[in-house]
């Protein structure tokens, strides 16, 4: 049924599978849509930005459009962190790295071959 009940809303938890993927409908440790991991369409261009907004006042460098999958913008979040010194995360394919590291991230960045923007002022 492709992860929808026969009332039409997505089914996301069941008591037999546990979690339920909402791409294939299957359980999650059987997920076959995450192991394709094909890299998000964009423009190729990967933005770099200071935020602190919503974040109690704490500076954070966002890095947005990084064209890999899911994995690579995880194992490159890891690679940023460690060449920064600081912590950070990855929400939705938007890495977060604490602090105001933009101008070692557009370095780093480039030298990795990515094309890099710094967006934001």
């Amino acid at each position: 049924m492709k992860g929808k009940s026969s009332s039409g809303a997505t089914l996301v938890w069941s008591s037999e599978h546990g979690r339920i993927c909402s791409g294939c409908g299957k359980p999650v440790a059987s997920c076959s849509c995450r192991e394709k991991g094909a890299a998000p369409a964009g423009d190729g261009i990967v933005r770099v930005r200071r935020e602190t907004k919503g974040r109690g006042g704490k500076t954070v460098t966002v890095i947005t459009g990084v064209p890999l999958n899911e994995a690579g913008v995880r194992e490159l979040a890891g690679e940023l962190k460690r060449r920064c010194g600081t912590g950070g995360t990855v929400k939705e394919g938007v890495v977060e790295i604490q602090g105001d590291h933009a101008d070692l991230l557009v370095a780093e960045l480039t030298r990795r071959g990515f094309i890099v923007k710094r967006a934001g002022g």
